[in-house]
């Protein structure tokens, strides 16, 4: 009878011993926390329907705060990432004319060349 005695002290004491390292559980919560950023960075992207980001051949624009005055465009082809800022610079300068242009009413739009010649039909 002592010698099973023995070993229920000595697992008891095994027992004790872990519960009073206050460090065991932190190795736990350390992979918990990894398994839920992961989780949620998935999420993430999934609920953007966005996974052509992730891969390489995909081409994709976005636009962000459109009609905005911080408005940026953001172009992603192959492998180079291209971001554009909106700024209140506006195309100017010297040129000449080369034309006109007509929307029809069914929404096409013709454009017309100074220098035409009409044709007759």
């Amino acid at each position: 009878m002592s010698r099973i005695g023995r070993t229920g002290r000595q697992s008891l004491g095994m027992l004790n011993e872990s519960e009073d390292d206050p460090l065991s559980g932190v190795a736990n919560l350390f992979d918990a926390a990894m398994v839920f950023a992961i989780a949620l960075l998935l999420a993430l992207v999934i609920s953007y329907n966005i996974p052509e980001l992730l891969t390489p051949e995909a081409s994709v624009t976005i636009v962000k705060n459109p009609g905005d005055p911080n408005m940026q465009i953001i172009i992603k082809e192959m492998d180079q990432i291209q971001v554009l800022n909106m700024t209140d610079k506006i195309a100017g300068g010297q040129g000449t004319k080369m034309g006109t242009a007509y929307q029809l009413e069914n929404g096409m739009v013709v454009y017309v060349p100074e220098n035409a010649t009409s044709v007759a039909s």
